[in-house]
């Protein structure tokens, strides 16, 4: 993904977020917050999840997996946009702007397959609680989180490949804060149409597909839900699925937003307000959301707390 003879740009500049000093150093420590609460927050999931062996479960399998996507896609765009609020030096390379693209699509696109996992395992849980155990196997968790990382592997390489043969016309400046795919085909002198085409539906079928079966599995799982008789037993199934619930809502909401519809309808400041919520700040609400409303990881961190603490207690003896 090196430069190309068919363009005369050897690096792009990252226009980022704003023009203003103050601004960018209110933006930089903001950010830096929220990365550091989603590195933080990701990393110590995944921790408390490995430590525990009563959350070595199919649900905590794919939470593991989701903490690590979103720890990671958090990591391929914050911290060079970091840089580019309290430096002058917002160039990237050819090849380094490309290679962003290509990462960010593929985790992107890997976790939506993998919401719809998880939404699966959820129906499974709430509508065949007597089977879960059977039919929600290793094996499959294993099956599902392979074929989310081949769909996205799929995506990430048709959608390169189709922006690989681009035209810039020594037209470098992007105005974004990251390598995305409506800043760079706007940026394009060329004919964008059958690149727009290829992204639109390969980005249209993942999210879309993944979407129809999170929709339909939640409206089996609502079914089964008001077929319980005792309002404690509607309550208890309801919060097993109202954290991914939530997760889901919030980040196909602005993923529908930002890439189905035409590239002609891209608006510099709304889609950047889109971006910087599913890039930066979605990673940091997933652990809150899957932690602070779930008591058996609250539990657990307590449980891997106390557990350290008695290993202390028993070292300093």
């Amino acid at each position: 993904m090196g430069r190309r003879n068919n363009t005369n740009v050897s690096d792009f500049i990252l226009v980022g977020l704003t023009d203003s000093e103050e601004i960018g150093l209110v933006l930089f420590n903001l950010f830096l917050l929220i990365y550091l609460i989603t590195v933080l927050g990701n990393a110590g999931m995944i921790l408390i999840i490995r430590l525990d062996v009563q959350l070595h479960t199919p649900m905590y399998f794919f939470l593991s997996h989701l903490s690590f996507l979103d720890l990671s896609y958090s990591t391929v765009i914050t911290p060079k946009t970091l840089e580019n609020l309290v430096t002058s030096n917002k160039h990237i390379s050819f090849g380094g702007c490309y290679s962003q693209m290509y990462v960010f699509i593929f985790l992107a696109a890997t976790e939506c397959c993998l919401l719809s996992s998880m939404a699966y395992d959820r129906y499974v849980a709430i509508c065949n609680p007597l089977q879960y155990t059977v039919i929600v196997s290793t094996k499959l968790c294993c099956s599902l989180v392979t074929a989310s990382c081949m769909i996205g592997f799929i995506d990430s390489t048709v959608t390169v490949l189709g922006m690989n043969t681009l035209h810039f016309c020594n037209s470098n400046v992007i105005h974004h804060f990251f390598c995305d795919t409506s800043p760079i085909l706007a940026l394009s002198c060329t004919d964008t149409r059958n690149v727009e085409i290829i992204i639109f539906i390969l980005a249209g079928s993942t999210i879309v597909s993944s979407l129809i079966i999170v929709s339909v599995t939640y409206v089996s799982i609502l079914s089964a839900i008001l077929k319980i008789n005792s309002t404690a037993g509607k309550r208890k199934a309801f919060s097993t699925c109202a954290s991914h619930l939530l997760g889901v809502t919030i980040f196909y909401g602005s993923m529908i937003f930002t890439y189905l519809k035409p590239n002609s309808s891209y608006t510099l400041g709304r889609d950047q307000v889109a971006s910087v919520f599913y890039t930066i700040v979605i990673p940091m609400l997933n652990p809150l959301i899957y932690s602070l409303r779930n008591k058996e990881v609250k539990n657990a961190l307590l449980r891997v707390m106390q557990k350290r603490g008695s290993t202390r207690n028993f070292r300093g003896q």
